[in-house]
């Protein structure tokens, strides 16, 4: 009875009291300037490398004439700064990575998310992510040691050792677990309520995943792809240790056969900056790819947002 007075007696809470101590404000406003600065750097040391790039850039445009973008292949110590070569080459790379990571990557997602039971999803899901953790130069020495003369030059007797199909299929190995691992987390993430409907007017686990469950996480999916994707075109070790570019590549269309990339083309002009500095416009050449790959990544995950944005439905 005592308590319910003095309860009854208290006065009324206000503003202040509920803004906490002084000491309580001084700290929230430490950590809230120190997560400020955080933010800050990150976007100051984004902005002066995108500057770096399109200063260096422009500097490449006004050293050489607009037809060695044209030229039959990728030599820069040549004054050969073949664009299409570059993009083509990564085209073919990264079209035949998704060719392999969509599948199994979707697969696996579709599996861990609708199939395997809790028990195997907690064993199995980590294994999947570990596949991320293994160095790229790995990849790489396991494509010229098996997958270049067991599989591909077995298969495709016309294929050389060093080739642009071996080094998709590689680059391909390495964006599994990301397109399986947000394409994963998408499909879990679909309601449970959806799947008992579906379950409920007497559909089979797998109609159910296929017509239920992927619809409903198509947005997340679509954004798996689209970064595999991007994360395909933005490897470098593969595709400078297996494509076979190391010294510059004419254009192809050919995946059997070496090629180079944007990113290779970058790392194997960066070997040996002092031999690079000497070589006429090379050394401003890795710029003008740099500004070159980050449109291209840049645009992926745009036309990714906005269709997520779109297509994104919430429960």
């Amino acid at each position: 009875m005592d308590e319910r007075l003095e309860l009854s007696q208290a006065r009324p809470l206000s503003v202040s009291d509920l803004r906490g101590t002084d000491r309580r404000r001084r700290k929230e406003a430490t950590i809230r300037a120190l997560f400020f600065a955080s933010a800050a750097i990150s976007i100051v040391i984004s902005g002066l490398i995108v500057a770096s790039l399109v200063g260096h850039a422009i500097n490449f445009l006004s050293k050489i004439s607009v037809s060695w973008l044209w030229a039959e292949g990728w030599f820069p110590r040549r004054n050969e700064f073949s664009i299409p070569t570059v993009f083509v080459g990564s085209i073919i790379v990264g079209g035949i990575a998704m060719l392999v990571a969509a599948p199994l990557g979707l697969g696996s997602a579709i599996y861990l998310s609708e199939y395997a039971s809790p028990r195997a999803r907690r064993l199995l899901k980590p294994t999947v992510e570990l596949l991320a953790g293994v160095p790229s130069v790995v990849v790489a020495f396991f494509c010229l040691a098996v997958i270049s003369p067991d599989v591909v030059q077995k298969l495709l007797s016309s294929a050389s050792f060093f080739n642009l199909l071996t080094a998709g299929i590689g680059v391909g190995i390495l964006t599994i677990p990301l397109v399986a691992t947000i394409a994963e987390d998408a499909t879990h993430a679909v309601p449970a309520s959806l799947r008992e409907a579906s379950y409920g007017i007497g559909a089979r686990r797998r109609s159910t995943s296929i017509r239920v469950v992927v619809p409903a996480a198509v947005s997340g999916i679509v954004a798996a792809l689209i970064v595999g994707l991007s994360r395909a075109i933005g490897e470098t070790v593969v595709v400078l240790v297996v494509a076979g570019g190391t010294g510059g590549s004419a254009f192809t269309l050919n995946p059997l056969g070496p090629g180079q990339t944007v990113t290779g083309a970058m790392a194997a002009l960066a070997t040996g900056t002092d031999q690079v500095k000497g070589a006429g416009p090379a050394f401003e050449s890795l710029f003008f790819l740099g500004i070159l790959l980050f449109l291209v990544t840049f645009a992926l995950n745009v036309v990714s947002e906005r269709f997520v944005r779109r297509v994104r439905r919430q429960y």
